[in-house]
């Protein structure tokens, strides 16, 4: 069962009944796992499986070992030896050591070659990449490893993640391999071998061949058909996979690009405020300098400043980088509606359906009463063959032209990302500086401020001493005109002027008045008053009659 699920067929004389088959293969190396019959009806066996068949060159090996004890002709010897501790055969250990197994496949995008490799529990994604480029030649810096979601394989967890759990990840999941130095793949691409038989009937292909052998031939040319239409699908889903990875990093692009458009207008915001209030507090700074305020130091630094603010309105333009993403985006967009982006092996399925059916019929006439006898040759399925090699071609070359496009987008989005991160660093530094020069012209506004009010203080105090000793007269014989204040204007009316007189000059007399019968009350001593009452002999003198 096992040989029949790798290969196809029975592993001994599968075009044989088992009666017939019996005496000739009983003859058979204790190593030997199969036995086919030539054109000459020689029987040839063989310790190893015959190609094509359905195994990764990893398992290959330690299924030969297996089966190797499992076709043991001798019932005794069948098996292996009887294990001690278990009791079982040698064969069962073998069975799960193979089922323990996790096998990971790299499919090679620049050559389409599959290389398979086993992991073990401790292997890491560094030591698997060695390995990788000890076969590929790729160094490990140029390998980029995606699995089909477009993911990138994380450095930091082991190589088993590579392989999913359960029936379907076992010796099935295959992770794509890109070599991240080239963004063109020529070649040389690897071909599916043609099988021997299968070869002999396209170089033959009139030869008139019996229907029984030309069954088993047949057999392996729709497997070698199917096997190119299986091809083209993996490198297929590795084009999508590189495809997807492409949209990650323009998600990332997007996200950089409004990073740096939101600090660049909140750049432009600070500098047209710096600006406007620089140039603003410059015009104050002229209009005050007839008051005598003034540093040429600080007025060279705000000068100095008001320039590099200019200058800093380069940093913030980012329009250049805009155009090449906004372009990136675009080619991304086509990228997606071009037909490659699809899927192109429709013609390749119809062709493998049209070599089952030929298949198929063969069959049926082998099942008549002369096949024994019947003779045909190969030339509607080799026909099939090259038609089917034809279409492969054409569509590999489609789908690696359209890869390309992915890779040369891809490296230009890689391209572009140190020159944002260096723009977003330059934004980020004129920020600081505009802030700082901003919070600095502050500090020194504020002080200019506080000289300015302290100087405005002295000149008011001095102001208002004067005015006070020009409206108080210092000599009385002096007119009463001159003792008006000098704010008041002279009036022009005599009769109003006449008024004002008098009233001033009744006020004043009030108030001398009233000046004169204090000084005279301060005059007199207080103690003319009667204190009498303070002494001990009249204070005891009242409390006696009590």
């Amino acid at each position: 069962m096992i040989f029949e699920c790798s290969c196809g067929f029975r592993p001994f004389l599968h075009n044989l009944q088992p009666v017939q088959w019996t005496s000739k293969v009983r003859n058979k190396g204790p190593k030997d796992i199969m036995a086919v019959e030539d054109m000459n009806g020689e029987v040839r066996f063989s310790n190893h499986l015959p190609y094509p068949n359905n195994l990764s060159s990893t398992l290959l090996e330690p299924l030969e070992c297996l089966l190797q004890l499992m076709l043991k002709w001798d019932p005794v010897q069948r098996g292996g030896i009887i294990h001690p501790d278990t009791k079982q055969p040698q064969c069962f250990a073998q069975l799960d050591q193979i089922l323990n197994m996790k096998v990971v496949h790299i499919l090679n995008m620049t050559t389409t070659g599959v290389h398979s490799f086993r992991l073990s529990p401790e292997e890491t994604l560094h030591s698997l990449q060695q390995s990788i480029e000890n076969m590929t030649k790729i160094e490990q810096g140029n390998q980029e490893l995606l699995q089909e979601t477009g993911v990138m394989l994380d450095p930091r967890k082991p190589a088993a993640q590579c392989v999913l759990d359960g029936v379907r990840g076992w010796d099935s999941y295959i992770v794509y391999l890109f070599d991240k130095s080239l963004t063109k793949y020529t070649g040389p691409f690897t071909a599916r071998p043609l099988p021997e038989s299968v070869n002999f009937i396209v170089r033959e292909t009139k030869t008139q061949l019996p229907l029984n052998a030309l069954k088993k031939v047949w057999g392996e040319a729709v497997s070698y058909i199917c096997g190119l239409r299986e091809d083209y699908s993996r490198l297929f889903q590795g084009q999508r996979a590189a495809m997807l990875s492409l949209l990650r990093y323009n998600t990332n692009l997007t996200r950089y690009k409004n990073l740096m458009f939101s600090c660049s207008q909140q750049l432009k915001a600070k500098l047209d405020f710096f600006k406007s209030s620089i140039q603003y507090d410059l015009e104050k700074y002229s209009d005050q300098m007839q008051y005598g305020i003034s540093s040429e130091k600080m007025l060279k630094a705000w000068q100095e400043n008001e320039e590099k603010a200019a200058a800093f309105g380069q940093v913030a333009e980012i329009g250049h980088l805009d155009e090449e993403i906004m372009a990136l985006h675009s080619e991304i967009v086509e990228l997606q509606r071009s037909p490659y982006a699809r899927r192109q092996g429709d013609v390749m399925e119809q062709l493998e359906e049209k070599a089952i059916e030929l298949y198929k019929q063969l069959k049926a006439k082998c099942k008549m009463n002369d096949s024994q006898h019947g003779y045909s040759d190969s030339s509607e399925m080799v026909k099939v063959i090259v038609q089917t090699v034809q279409n492969q071609d054409k569509v590999l070359k489609d789908l690696y032209a359209h890869l390309s496009k992915i890779l040369q987008s891809k490296q230009k989005i890689i391209e572009l990302f140190p020159k944002i991160e260096k723009t977003l660093e330059n934004i980020k530094e004129a920020d600081g500086t505009v802030m700082q020069m901003q919070m600095k012209r502050q500090r020194e506004f504020w002080h200019l401020l506080k000289i300015a009010c302290a100087q405005n203080t002295t000149r008011s105090q001095s102001t208002d001493v004067s005015s006070s000793l020009s409206v108080w007269p210092q000599h009385p014989q002096q007119p009463c005109s001159s003792r008006l204040p000098l704010s008041l204007p002279a009036p022009h009316d005599t009769e109003t002027l006449n008024q004002l007189l008098e009233e001033n000059q009744k006020y004043l007399s009030q108030l001398t008045s009233l000046l004169q019968e204090t000084v005279e009350e301060k005059s007199e001593s207080i103690m003319d008053q009667d204190w009498s009452w303070t002494k001990y002999e009249s204070l005891f003198a009242k409390l006696q009659p009590l």
